[in-house]
């Protein structure tokens, strides 16, 4: 054989070294699992979460305690007066009550500082360095920020039927169409309104990593994500802004009510799904664009 012909072959074997392999791949996307959830930071935020539904749980108690229900006025997260009635109704009324703040201002940290926090302490360009890519490593990022997503809703909805299992009665559920379904189903339909809260979560976190590929700085990219959630939530509750609010990601966020009803309303709800894909794709797509081209030498 021939130099010419060995050159290439030569070439080849390099590449196909230097490519991740799958295995290698799923060790990255642990790698980053394990180290976002040690941080501190992340622990925190998540026993906030947790705290939540014993809060929500202790204050019903108490105000109803003697036999009495509580009397909100309809004021207070939706749910709020059928707590008394069934235990269950507290993880509908955690999940609403931390919708709007504390959830997507919790994924906004991690997802802030995904990016950025790497870039600022140094270890962006010893990421890149190893076989991952920038396309690969931008991919695992929103993949743990997404997983961060999922966790912090299970945690509150597992601390509020915790909690709304030692404070209050469970049993058949009376759904908000008046018709009652059984335990088992309302727990169901309990997991799957855990699971649309934490889609609904999906747009924000892609919009926190672009922000994060803008500014080698985490606290900066963290302060940006919260701004501009409490910026969004700020324009859907002014009323003349009312033909801006079905664009902006918050929108529909508490149209997971709908799926108490008997039978379930599906009309907001898919709204808020294709809502949450469509920043998704936007925003993950300005984050690759974005990430691809900037210089991390510094």
């Amino acid at each position: 054989m021939s130099r010419a012909e060995t050159v290439p072959v030569s070439e080849a074997v390099a590449s196909a070294a230097r490519r991740p392999s799958p295995l290698w791949t799923l060790g990255l996307l642990r790698s980053e699992l394990v180290t976002t959830l040690r941080r501190g930071r992340t622990l925190a935020l998540l026993g906030v979460l947790a705290a939540v539904p014993v809060l929500v749980g202790i204050v019903v108690k108490i105000q109803t305690r003697g036999g009495g229900t509580a009397d909100h006025s309809g004021q207070g997260p939706a749910f709020m007066t059928q707590i008394t009635n069934n235990g269950l109704f507290l993880v509908f009324t955690a999940l609403a009550a931390t919708l709007p703040v504390f959830l997507p201002m919790a994924v906004g940290v991690v997802a802030g500082d995904a990016i950025a926090g790497e870039a600022g302490t140094g270890t962006l360009r010893y990421l890149l360095v190893a076989p991952a890519g920038r396309t690969r490593l931008l991919l695992t990022k929103y993949t743990t920020v997404m997983a961060f997503c999922l966790l912090a809703t299970l945690v509150v909805a597992c601390s509020a039927l915790i909690v709304g299992a030692l404070l209050f009665p469970l049993g058949d559920l009376t759904t908000i169409s008046g018709t009652r379904i059984s335990f088992t189903d309302g727990l169901g339909r309990a997991l799957l309104i855990a699971l649309v809260v934490a889609a609904s979560l999906v747009g924000m976190a892609a919009l926190g990593l672009f922000v994060s590929t803008l500014t080698n700085s985490g606290i900066a990219a963290m302060a940006t994500t919260v701004g501009i959630l409490i910026t969004v939530q700020i324009l859907d509750q002014i009323p003349q802004l009312h033909a801006v609010g079905p664009y902006l990601f918050s929108h529909y966020w508490l149209s997971f009510a709908d799926l108490v009803r008997d039978p379930v309303y599906w009309d907001d709800l898919v709204k808020n799904l294709d809502l949450q894909a469509l920043y998704a794709a936007v925003f993950g797509s300005a984050a690759w664009a974005r990430f691809t081209t900037k210089d991390i030498s510094a």
